[in-house]
């Protein structure tokens, strides 16, 4: 950045290449990464077989990445508010790389017991190299996620930041299941510590590939903001919450409640197609459903730089998702499966970089990095809740058809309020 002669810092402009080298090296950076937690995560949950761990330590080891990044991502948008974004975004993909790593070293470290816990069971020592592996990878993941969030709002303006961060999101969305497919292959063709091998050097390849082009985007904090500051700041600016409340909707929908339960449905209704089970045919649908996530997220963020309120695309959205709930409700076949598949994937890829890039619009270029944070943290508690709530409520709760008329429910009222309080001026 640069003086003006009244002494006013100056925001670097960024020309369209400098935009485009920059943000294609960050979404290098959130491809690999999220490529190689996929192509880990088809073995983690073999590892009760191959190192005798109970099945609700093996639940503690699949989620603790997630409760990491959830604790992590208010304070990492702190850290890149106050030091900038270039040495925290770096360090947290590097992290990641040395995750998949700590892997191997759980594959060769002695079974004993370290302790047996009421409800837990026994927790051997492999299992605790696992936890604290994950627990690296999620902490890794909140610098990653809050500092590609950072650099795109800082190089981009109003007219241009929806369709680069239309772009992020895609690769976010796009690199995990692709990672899946990879992993899967490759635990079948030779073994675990193969898998884990090619994850920890995808990660160390984005981290160098990040380290080599992104730049160093000073903070423009003046002073130091505290995390009991952020109530403080989100009452400033109030417009945070709504935004918060879209990304908890549609991560709470989709890769909650969707991915948690299509393969249970189909199962339940005998939905088969071309030999497929249920399983098949779950795996089928989502993979179509990320497709088309990706797709559209690339596209609404471009038609949102041409409107006057970017929100606007959200309320067909998510009006879409909803009716995608709804023919999941009163259509169980497979063209009904895989038609809400499709709206729902379209709904979410609408509403997503909409939101995030409106985020950008209205933070205090101070405050980036932590309204980030409070952002993720919104959508990482969807996350965390839906497979709690979603697959007891359709089993043993509601049923499906109740179920999913509450998620439509829900998502005409997270219309409702994303558009009634984020479209006036």
């Amino acid at each position: 950045m640069e003086e003006d002669g009244s002494g006013d810092v100056e925001e670097k402009e960024y020309t369209e290449s400098e935009i485009r080298t920059i943000t294609l090296a960050v979404i290098a950076g959130v491809v690999f990464g999220g490529i190689a937690t996929g192509v880990a995560f088809p073995t983690l949950p073999l590892l009760g077989d191959i190192l005798g761990i109970s099945a609700v330590m093996l639940g503690v080891i699949l989620s603790a990445n997630r409760i990491a990044r959830l604790v992590m991502n208010t304070p990492a948008g702190q850290v890149i508010d106050s030091v900038g974004v270039r040495r925290p975004m770096i360090i947290g993909l590097f992290v990641q790389g040395f995750a998949p790593f700590m892997y191997i070293v759980g594959l060769y470290t002695p079974k004993g017991t370290l302790a047996v816990v009421p409800l837990i069971g026994e927790i051997s020592n492999p299992s605790i190299v696992f936890v604290l592996a994950r627990c690296f990878w999620g902490v890794g993941s909140a610098f990653v996620i809050i500092g590609a969030f950072v650099i795109i709002t800082r190089i981009t303006t109003s007219s241009n930041r929806g369709k680069w961060v239309g772009y992020l999101r895609g690769g976010q969305s796009l690199g995990f299941p692709t990672g899946l497919v990879m992993g899967g292959a490759i635990t079948d063709l030779f073994d675990a510590q193969t898998a884990f091998l090619v994850a920890g050097g995808l990660a160390m390849l984005a981290a160098f590939v990040a380290y080599l082009v992104i730049p160093e985007v000073e903070s423009e904090a003046d002073t130091r903001t505290t995390l009991s500051d952020i109530p403080r700041i989100i009452r400033d600016e109030p417009r945070v919450l709504p935004v918060g409340v879209g990304n908890f909707v549609i991560r709470f929908m989709f890769a909650g409640v969707l991915l948690t339960t299509v393969v249970i449905y189909a199962d339940a209704y005998g939905i088969r197609v071309s030999g497929l089970g249920a399983a098949g045919v779950g795996g089928l649908v989502m993979g179509i459903g990320v497709i088309i996530s990706g797709a559209t997220t690339v596209i609404s963020g471009r038609i949102s730089d041409g409107l006057e309120n970017r929100i606007a695309v959200t309320m067909p959205a998510l009006a879409v998702l909803a009716a995608g709930f709804g023919v999941l409700a009163f259509y169980p076949t497979f063209l009904g499966i895989l038609a809400s598949t499709v709206m729902i994937g379209f709904g979410v890829g609408g509403t997503g970089p909409a939101l995030l890039a409106y985020l950008g619009d209205i933070s205090p270029g101070d405050r980036i990095g932590k309204l980030g944070g409070v952002y993720n943290v919104m959508g990482d508690v969807g996350l965390a809740l839906a497979p709690l709530i979603a697959v007891p409520a359709v089993e043993d709760w509601f049923g499906y058809r109740t179920t999913y008329l509450g998620c439509v429910v829900l998502t005409v009222a997270c219309l409702v309020i994303v558009n009634v309080t984020l479209m006036r001026k």
